[in-house]
């Protein structure tokens, strides 16, 4: 079983930086794409970033090419999200999510099979 645990949000000012964790505890990390989502208040939850099992893809949502870089390290099982030039629109919940890597799809939310709890990310302007 895969549980996921984020870390690493908080409250910052618009233009700052914030670097988000999500730690994998289970099997089959180094087999498995990765997701960071977000969902900022009365919004549905929407797909920030992607990351192959490899690294060699990735996928940003328009609202974060050029600001964000999700990586991961597959010794540690760990996947990070830099945000740069925060803006109080990237206010939300940020999620880490997981599916295995041979199912294919979009990268929309109902298409991962594992969630973390989230961590809050707040921007103030």
């Amino acid at each position: 079983q895969v549980q996921l645990v984020e870390s690493g949000g908080g409250l910052v000012q618009a233009g700052e930086s914030l670097k988000l964790t999500c730690q994998y505890s289970g099997s089959f990390f180094n087999s498995s794409t990765m997701a960071w989502f977000r969902q900022g208040p009365g919004k549905g939850r929407e797909t920030v970033a992607t990351i192959s099992w490899s690294s060699i893809s990735t996928y940003y949502a328009d609202s974060a090419k050029g600001r964000f870089t999700i990586s991961r390290d597959n010794t540690k099982d760990m996947v990070y999200l830099r945000m740069n030039s925060l803006e109080p629109e990237d206010t939300g919940v940020y999620y880490c999510a997981s599916r295995p890597a041979y199912r294919s799809g979009s990268y929309s939310a109902e298409n991962f099979r594992s969630w973390g709890q989230g961590t809050q990310v707040t921007v103030s302007s």
